[in-house]
């Protein structure tokens, strides 16, 4: 299993952003020509329903001057007049009603666009989040594996300072070849780190972790098949880096149903990777968007414009349901999308969120 597996899966193709708004803009420009149109149109009609009601006034005075003479002509002046007007009500009438349908159509391309945008975002969301949980299910095949290594083993059962010396190097190695963890700790199973990987610049040997929630719960576990994925933390112990914590028991004679004789825990380097997965979101300049993972408390935990990691917590309006987008009152769109976990690895309960401009 290489260390860059999780990495390296490619994000889910998204058309680009500027297609749905190119489109609708489009539609909308049409949809105002032809509104236009009918503006123009109605007034011209309008116009010669007024040169016609003003022939008609004249012809009816000119027919009142002719007296009995110009009677018949009067009753044709008082038909053109009314005819005028029925044109001009007409005109009118369509006039308001172009301009309602037009408006509707503009009103229902506007939603249609917002609705294809908030459902992209959904899918951009689950591709953050799913990509982490690939990497981290990673993670747990990782720490289950390396415990049962035969170095690992026979220094938790027996740290003498030769076994010590052989584990750390052997450790060492890992970590060169699995470049996405900080450093390896070996511990007894009073919390005591035995061994590390990276002792020349992490000096934790002797350190005692006994209190730290993800030890505790690793004591706990009953069997090698199990493991203990911590939330993201800063530890200081590796200089307040921000690290996802995972762990394995280690068994007498590396056997899954043995005896734990030790703790294994591996430290995921958390921000460069979290940070690569949200800043590859494939979202437009036009959206405006913050690409964000948070954890089952909305912590934002990952944020492509790296503000607020480990201190912001959002508030997210989810309705009862793993995935959806909203607007709110500033006129955000805000999409989401729960972990769906992969293969064993289950999640944290972790989200994927996209905060978008109004």
């Amino acid at each position: 299993m290489s260390a860059a597996l999780g990495l390296k899966a490619k994000p889910i193709a998204a058309e680009p952003a500027e297609d749905d708004s190119d489109i609708s803009a489009l539609i909308n420009r049409l949809t105002a020509e032809v509104n236009q149109i009918a503006v123009d149109k109605t007034k011209a009609i309008q116009q010669i329903t007024n040169q016609m009601k003003m022939l008609a006034l004249n012809a009816l005075i000119e027919s009142s001057r002719a007296g009995a003479q110009g009677a018949g002509f009067a009753v044709v002046a008082q038909e053109v007049r009314g005819v005028g007007q029925q044109v001009e009500s007409i005109a009118r009438e369509l006039e308001t009603q172009l301009t309602k349908r037009t408006g509707d159509l503009v009103a229902s391309i506007d939603r249609m666009s917002q609705r294809s945008r908030g459902e992209r975002m959904v899918d951009l969301s689950l591709n953050a989040v799913e990509l982490i949980d690939r990497n981290l299910y990673e993670r747990t095949c990782d720490v289950r594996w390396w415990a049962t290594d035969s170095t690992v083993v026979d220094c938790a059962a027996s740290p003498a300072p030769a076994a010590v010396t052989y584990a750390s190097q052997r450790l060492g190695v890992i970590l060169g070849a699995y470049t996405v963890y900080l450093d390896l700790w070996l511990c007894d199973l009073d919390g005591n780190v035995v061994a590390n990987g990276r002792a020349d610049r992490f000096r934790v040997v002797g350190q005692n972790i006994a209190h730290t929630k993800w030890f505790r719960e690793a004591r706990t576990l009953r069997s090698g098949d199990d493991y203990v994925a911590g939330d993201v933390e800063n530890q200081p112990l590796l200089g307040n880096a921000q690290v996802a914590t995972y762990c394995a028991s280690v068994r007498a004679g590396g056997q899954a149903n043995g005896s734990p004789i030790g703790v294994l825990a591996i430290h995921f380097d958390w921000e460069p990777q979290a940070r690569a997965i949200v800043q590859g979101v494939r979202v437009g300049d036009s959206d405006k968007a913050r690409v964000l993972l948070v954890d089952s408390n909305f912590r934002v935990i990952a944020a492509s414009d790296g503000h607020g990691i480990l201190s912001e917590r959002i508030s997210l309006s989810l309705n009862g349901q793993r995935s959806g987008f909203y607007h709110d009152r500033s006129g955000m769109m805000i999409a989401f999308h729960a972990t769906p976990g992969y293969e064993t690895y289950r999640g944290l309960g972790w989200y994927g969120v996209i905060i978008c401009g109004a």
